[in-house]
């Protein structure tokens, strides 16, 4: 949610990356950003537990820096350009959609977490919190981006793979485990940021809901829905 914030200040600093775009579609900008997003949670899961390792980190986090570049290209320079749609609006989530699942789903099949189940079950409540910021804007018109937002999850998965890039090209490691049925997890920055990304997840559901259950009441009392049993009634 704090990340949110820095929208507008991110939003200019792009100028003169929209001057050099200028020229692109921005449903292009939006496709580019799948690629390399993927690519960055492919070298995640499949990086080695040894030294070259960290390499392998650190370019997952470039990939996935280049794709959140691409992510919030697309959106300026359609405002940019006045080339704003509908069909711009809804292949962006879907790819956000497409991309929060991915990165959280490799980190957890890295054999630094090693627990494939966890990762669906944090890319569900992942999903889930998502859904609520959309369906708010689907019904009531406003999108909903309080809790846990997709800019704070990925700021914080950036540098999990940044500090343990460093961590392994360091030699350095910690024997800790989490606690309860997850004590065959190791604790390292990977597996605390898929235990964040779930746990942010179900904060984010049930604070987005409660804010939509307020704004979507408000718009029933103002402008009632049409009632057909009541119409059938009059008749």
């Amino acid at each position: 949610m704090a990340l949110e914030k820095l929208r507008r200040r991110w939003e200019a600093a792009l100028g003169p990356m929209l001057k050099i775009a200028s020229n692109v579609s921005p449903i292009t900008v939006t496709w580019v950003a799948l690629p390399f997003g993927v690519a960055g949670g492919l070298l995640a899961m499949y990086a080695p537990n040894e030294a070259s390792g960290g390499w392998w980190m650190l370019g997952a986090a470039l990939m996935i820096g280049l794709a959140m570049i691409f992510d919030g290209l697309d959106g300026s320079l359609a405002r940019a350009k006045g080339e704003v749609t509908r069909w711009g609006d809804y292949l962006d989530h879907t790819i956000d959609r497409i991309l929060d699942s991915t990165w959280v789903v490799c980190l957890s099949a890295s054999v630094f977490v090693n627990d494939l189940a966890l990762g669906f079950a944090a890319a569900l409540l992942t999903l889930l919190g998502s859904y609520m910021g959309t369906q708010a804007q689907a019904v009531a018109g406003t999108r909903n981006y309080r809790g846990f937002s997709r800019a704070d999850r990925t700021v914080l998965t950036l540098l999990s793979l940044v500090i343990m890039g460093v961590m392994l090209l360091m030699n350095f490691s910690t024997s800790a485990v989490f606690p309860g049925p997850f004590d065959h997890i190791n604790v390292n920055p990977l597996s605390i940021v898929v235990f964040i990304s779930a746990l942010g997840g179900v904060w984010t559901f049930f604070v987005r809901f409660k804010q939509a259950q307020g704004d979507i009441q408000a718009i029933d009392k103002a402008d009632p829905l049409p009632q057909p049993a009541a119409k059938k009634q009059d008749e």
